[in-house]
Parts: structure tokens; sequence; C-alpha cells
């Protein structure tokens, strides 16, 4: 039987967030931050690698560890986390693995053979005296590289400038007096030495003032990428929550946001890729919203936006996402919403499936307050959590994910499926829900088709219920009502 490629794209169990997608020969490869199931912080795990052919983004292969932390330059202790990174193949065939730590201000160089071996550490980015970037005074911190080679010259963009809080950015350090956006460099074959710094080639909240990137200003995440004659930097914006993009002639200079120029040397806005509450789409997030980081790629001849998604109840255990995406005659990537379908490239058939999991909901959200005691020190919100501690590939039991803390009022919902000959609906559950299961929607805000009833107790139990579903592609809700909680494993359709 075909896959069927869902989101998040990998294993319910494996969190990387902060996907840069490359193709190199015939498989896409996604390096990205490692974060830990039930982490107290961002990235806690190394650096890990997954891959797939360039004609099936459903089947994904581990390639392994590729770098850790105690092989990281300035992390004697082992104490830093491995922060996002970016490869790029360079002038001698090699692939260099670009990154920062969370508590350096410098940008680190591994190196590998191949795309998804060992990477070695090879130097830190540095000006022509040997002095290490972001170490002189006045140097703005380094942080999340993007990396773009083109014969012998490499592009890297960093910066991080933080969002406005209540009107104003956060204090920085001593040592970094001063932010003014995304940094751009250009660095010579040898893929370390600083040949010419430019301009913040996007600003951040404060300098984007009066520009039209105000309002969707450059806060982390620096990414680029090369469209025909067009370069593209995305970045995750002021909002934090979703991936804009700025186009330009030349990789240094030139980028706009919004169809007006930025100054002498700036970039033009764009617009939003992707928001992973999909707001900009919606009047109201429709999951939770938290950072974004990722990138475009164009695979097997389509572009996709890769980005990633927070369950958990927390801001550290992120899941990779991604959906396709059109890059208009005239240069405009419209946004696309988050979908359970994106990898598949089509909707899913919904009988084919063996089942549905409750994980790959696109939307999770609450229409009436929660009833549960938050002061008693319960979480009041569904989110995705899974059974069982932080595992490795090589693992023999996976654990197994699912939403948890529904309450009357909570929707769940997918999209899109394609439905034909649907008769019959079953989920699986546990919780204590009292005279109620799920009103079942094709629209969020439509009349249900028909209800679910859902088993009362502390095991997995399958309830199935006779109720024909309309052919045609369609996004599906679940939206819970009764009283009570519950939890939702997955569903299956007749």
């Amino acid at each position: 039987m075909k896959n069927h490629g869902m989101n998040p794209y990998l294993p319910s169990w494996e969190y990387v967030p902060d996907g840069e997608p490359h193709v190199f020969g015939k498989r896409v490869y996604i390096y990205g931050s490692h974060d830990r199931f039930a982490g107290y912080a961002f990235c806690q795990n190394d650096y890990v690698c997954w891959s797939a052919p360039v004609d099936d983004l459903t089947d994904w292969q581990y390639e392994g560890i590729i770098y850790t932390r105690a092989e990281a330059a300035h992390n004697e202790d082992g104490r830093q986390c491995l922060y996002a990174p970016d490869v790029t193949c360079g002038p001698d065939g090699r692939y260099y693995l670009y990154y920062a730590l969370n508590e350096t201000s410098a940008i680190s160089v591994a190196v590998c053979d191949t795309p998804a071996g060992k990477y070695t550490y090879y130097g830190d980015v540095h000006y022509p005296d040997g002095t290490t970037l972001g170490a002189r005074p006045g140097d703005e911190q380094q942080f999340d590289p993007g990396v773009l080679t083109e014969g012998e010259t490499t592009w890297l963009y960093s910066g991080f400038f933080p969002p406005l809080v209540r009107g104003r950015t956060p204090a920085c350090p001593p040592m970094m007096p001063g932010r003014t956006g995304a940094l751009c460099y250009r660095l010579a074959s040898d893929m370390l030495t600083v040949e010419q710094t430019y301009p913040a080639v996007v600003p951040g909240a404060q300098t984007a003032k009066g520009t039209g990137f105000e309002g969707h200003a450059f806060f982390e995440a620096s990414s680029i990428r090369k469209v025909g004659d067009k370069y593209y930097f995305i970045y995750s914006s002021e909002l934090s929550h979703e991936l804009c993009y700025a186009v330009s002639d030349s990789p240094c200079r030139g980028f706009v946001y919004g169809g007006g120029p930025v100054g002498d040397g700036g970039f033009v806005y764009g617009g939003t890729l992707v928001d992973n509450a999909d707001l900009g789409l919606c009047d109201t997030a429709r999951y939770f919203t938290g950072n974004n980081h990722g990138s475009i790629e164009q695979i097997n001849g389509r572009w996709y936006v890769f980005y990633h998604r927070h369950t958990n109840s927390s801001l550290f255990c992120r899941q990779g996402m991604v959906e396709p995406i059109e890059i208009l005659p005239d240069g405009r990537i419209p946004q696309v919403e988050i979908t359970t379908s994106g990898p598949n490239g089509t909707p899913l058939p919904a009988v084919e499936l063996r089942e549905l999991p409750a994980y790959a909901a696109c939307n999770l959200y609450m229409t009436q307050p929660p009833q549960v005691n938050a002061e008693a020190g319960q979480n009041p919100f569904p989110y995705i959590t899974q059974d069982g501690a932080d595992v490795m590939p090589e693992s023999e039991s996976k654990p197994e994910a699912y939403i948890c803390n529904l309450t009357p009022g909570t929707v769940v919902g997918f999209k899109y499926l394609n439905f034909q000959n649907v008769t019959k609906v079953s989920v699986k559950t546990r919780g204590m829900c009292y005279y109620g299961g799920f009103d079942v929607l094709l629209t969020a805000d439509g009349e249900p088709i028909g209800t679910v009833s859902a088993a009362r107790g502390n095991e997995w139990t399958w309830q199935t219920t006779e109720l024909a579903i309309p052919d045609g592609i369609s996004a599906i809700y679940f939206r819970m009502k009764g009283y009570g909680t519950l939890s939702l494993a997955a569903a299956k359709f007749h």
C-alpha cells in the first residue's frame, strides 16, 4: 500500500524544528535544531538529519546524528545547546554546516564529505585578521545562520532582533549594544573569512518604522534561496509565529517588502509565507502560536515551505511541517494554510487510511471556557503529547502520540481528505466524558452533519457510529460535546 504523508512529516516522537530543506542529488535533506520531548529549553538534543527521495515526501529516512554538542567548539562543558543550523555545498564539493550556540555570539562551521555523514568542526567565521565575527566592539549578535553558495562565494546571513514588548525592545546584552536587523556577509572560498560586510538587508522592529516592513520586521531565522534570477530572504517576523519573505535582484541589497524599496540597500517585503496558527487567513488562531522558523525549497519541480508547530503545551517541543506553495509569475507567494495533508501533495484518501492519527490535526482550538480547575495545577488547554519519554529512532519501542485535555467546545480539525462512500466514523478515546462525544463538521463554522459517540473509561477504546459523509474533498472537524474531559488518539472512516 502506498505511503500517505501527513503533517508532521517526521514520526510523532521526533522533534526537529527550524527545518532547512536542501536537495542534494536525488534526495532532500532536512537540517534543523533538535528539541527534546518534555524539555525545559530549546534545542537540547544533538543535530540529526532525515532525508527523503525527491519524488516521494512520504518516505523519510533517518540518517543519524550528524553533530553533537560535545563536538561543538566553545562548548567544553556541554552546557550550551545547538541552535538552528544551515548547510551548503562549498566550492570544493564538501558540505558545510553553519551553526550558533545559544550563549556564544559566533558562527561556527563543521564540514563533511557527504550531506548526512558525521560532521567535524572546521572553524569559526572570522575577519581577515583572524578576529571572530561577533567579537569586535560594535558587532551585532550572530544568530541563526543562513547560507547560500554561488561559485567561489558564500553569502552568510545572521542576526537577532527581539520583538517589541509593550512598545520597547528588550534590553540587549552589554556586548551587543545595537541591533539593526538581518545581517549579511560575503565569505571567501575558504567558507570562513569575511570579505565584505553589508548594512542590514531587512530591518528590525525599531528600524522598520516607515518602511514596507513595519509590522513584519525581522526577528530571527535568517534563510536565503535563489529562485530564477531573484533572491528570496525568508525570516521569522516580529510577530514570531509567521514566516515572511523579501525579494531582491541582489543577495546583499535591494530587498523590498510590500512593493516599495526600503532605503538604500534594503530588501523589499513580499508577504507572509505561512503562520503556525493560520492568522492572516483566519481572524482568530486555529492552532497555538509560538515561534516559527523554516525555509522554501524546490523539490522535483514543485516548491514547498518547511516550518514548525508547537506541542506538549510547551515552547520547547516543536515538530516539522511542510506545505506546497505557489510562486506566481510576478514573484509573489500567497500565504498557505496549515494542513494535515501537506507532504502528501494531494488530499488524503479517507477510507484507505488505516487510521487518521489525532496528532495530525492542523487545527486545535477552543470555542468555550474549559471545564477544569486551573488553580489545582491542571493545564486547561488541549494539546498534542505522547505517552513515554524522549526516544531516538534506534529505540525498539516508540511512544504513542495523542491529544489530551479536550473539553466541551474544543475543535480538532484535519485538512484535507477525499471522502468516498463513507458510512461510518470511529474515534479512539479515553477519559471521562458524560452524555457526549463529538459533533462532526465539514466547515469550521458550519452545522454538524452528525455526532460520533465517545466511550468513557481510562483505557483507549474505539467507538463507531453510523454517519454518512458526502463524497468529495473536504476538511473535517470534531467538536467535543457533553461534560468532562477526553483524550483523542485517532479516527477511522468506513
